[in-house]
């Protein structure tokens, strides 16, 4: 289980095993630069050039996992799935063409992300793995979030990180609770003399 710098971590452990794996065939085609990005950078209309930007637009508790008490340990973790936009920026078809489906067939192969890949900002537990789906989404849905950014629509690939646990906040120890049960009825005298 992992800290609140995990949902920041998955984002930038994706992109730099991009990065980090794009074959020297295409980097020499077409150079290309691998970000992520948040909500502002699109808000910009910046020029991206020929560009992988992984957007996060949705975070969601998971609906499987959730109050789901983690081995060893009494407290519910959060656990999230977040949603994703791959765009790719180019400016020719065959660069979109080429870089999506290289994209695409990296993800189709390496499916999970585990410790090694993700970055050490999350805190990560030894176990700790995540999983990147590529996810359905309606035409209209698409159409209506790039209709609330700024630039016009690009090629986009939407996928899906599943499960990120986030550890509760440590409770400090406290001393134990101490309790007494009391009754309610008629005093009796020896009840008056204790």
């Amino acid at each position: 289980m992992a800290n609140f710098w995990a949902i920041h971590s998955v984002g930038d452990s994706l992109i730099n095993f991009l990065r980090n794996t794009y074959p020297n065939p295409l980097r020499s085609d077409h150079p290309c630069e691998f970000r992520l990005i948040s909500s502002s950078d699109l808000a910009e209309n910046q020029d991206m050039g020929t560009a992988v930007t992984l957007y996060l637009y949705r975070v969601e508790i998971d609906e499987h996992q959730r109050q789901q008490p983690q081995p060893g340990n009494s407290l519910y973790p959060l656990s999230l799935s977040l949603y994703y936009l791959m765009i790719i920026w180019a400016d020719s078809a065959l660069a979109e063409h080429s870089i999506t489906a290289w994209v695409m067939s990296q993800l189709h192969q390496h499916p999970i992300l585990d410790n090694s890949m993700l970055s050490d900002s999350g805190n990560w537990a030894p176990g700790d793995q995540v999983s990147v789906l590529p996810v359905e989404m309606k035409n209209e849905d698409l159409m209506r979030l790039w209709d609330a950014l700024t630039p016009t629509y690009r090629l986009s690939l939407p996928y899906m990180v599943r499960v990120i646990h986030i550890d509760p906040d440590v409770i400090e120890d406290s001393p134990p609770v101490i309790a007494r049960r009391f009754s309610h009825g008629e005093v009796t005298d020896e009840d008056e003399t204790d």
